[in-house]
């Protein structure tokens, strides 16, 4: 089989894709925003800070955007901000510890950034309620 033809046969699926790929990475940022503000899973360093300290907001804009990143309902705003959230989280808790990202721990934030800055350009996908929301055009016109 040629390359051509492999990418024939994959380039149908790539909507569906996107969606999965934007199910998935909301799904794994809303636990951060559930477990600094709720406590779960786990973990006696994250849970209960006061809403309105920078941990407060932050876990309230990742379980907010994670949750409507995760549906797919208003993506492109949500994406955008998530994305924001990450680089401002880079910048202000991961790169005064060290220049390198895999030494300073910051290569998720980095990643999530990127991730949901993509989102923000490339849309929701089909599964998604943006796009059961959109208006359907007709197919044919008639006279």
């Amino acid at each position: 089989m040629k390359l051509d033809e492999l990418y024939a046969k994959l380039d149908p699926w790539a909507p569906y894709a996107l969606s999965i790929l934007r199910i998935m990475a909301a799904l794994l940022f809303l636990q951060h925003g559930l477990q600094k503000l709720i406590g779960f899973p786990p973990n006696p360093d994250a849970a209960g800070p006061p809403l309105l300290s920078l941990m407060g907001l932050a876990g309230l804009i990742e379980l907010v955007g994670g949750g409507l990143v995760t549906v797919g309902l208003f993506t492109r705003i949500g994406a955008f901000v998530l994305s924001g959230e990450m680089a401002f989280a880079y910048f202000l808790e991961h790169a005064p510890q060290g220049f390198m990202p895999i030494d300073n721990g910051g290569d998720l934030a980095i990643l999530f950034c990127f991730v949901f800055l993509y989102l923000a350009f490339a849309s929701p996908g089909p599964w998604s309620v943006d796009a059961m929301m959109k208006p359907k055009l007709p197919t044919t016109r008639q006279a």
